[in-house]
């Protein structure tokens, strides 16, 4: 099972953003441990159609646009984009597991290291909706983004297999 990292206390905001980031990433990770593909896929939480690899493809496609796209200013082609708008959680059976998971960490492992070493009041060279954005309004929304989707998952784990915490 992933381990979380520990949170910094004190220090700088840069850091203390980055561990909450990674918190959540590892949180999503240990949510999906486990389970089989089949349990991962299973929309457990009706009316919603929402699953656990839904929300891990979301995530990876969430990493690449607002760090590679937006902050880096890089043309990159993400993973799970479609005509389907919610093709990363509708699209389940397009990728295997292992390269889902795969996608997942390298597009966190691209994320920390674009961050690395900016300060948080730097711009973004690419707009977002015709606007500016940050690095501190990114790393705070993907904060909220990570925190609401984690919340998602707790509730859809414990409706697959009872496992409820961390």
């Amino acid at each position: 099972m992933p381990e979380r990292g520990e949170l910094a206390l004190k220090g700088p905001e840069s850091d203390q953003l980055t561990a909450w980031i990674d918190f959540y990433r590892s949180t999503l990770l240990m949510k999906c441990a486990g389970l089989s593909v089949e349990q991962l896929s299973d929309a457990s939480v009706p009316p919603s159609t929402m699953t656990l690899l839904g929300i891990l493809r979301h995530m990876t496609t969430v990493e690449q646009y607002w760090y590679q796209v937006i902050f880096a200013g890089r043309d990159v082609e993400l993973f799970y984009k479609s005509v389907d708008r919610d093709g990363d959680f509708n699209n389940l059976g397009d990728t295997e597991l292992s390269e889902v998971v795969r996608r997942f960490d390298a597009a966190c492992d691209e994320a920390r290291g674009i961050v690395r070493g900016h300060d948080p009041s730097e711009i973004a060279p690419a707009l977002r909706h015709g606007k500016q954005v940050d690095l501190r309004w990114i790393q705070l929304h993907m904060i909220e983004e990570y925190a609401r989707h984690c919340g998602h998952a707790d509730l859809i784990r414990e409706c697959i297999d009872a496992v409820t915490g961390y």
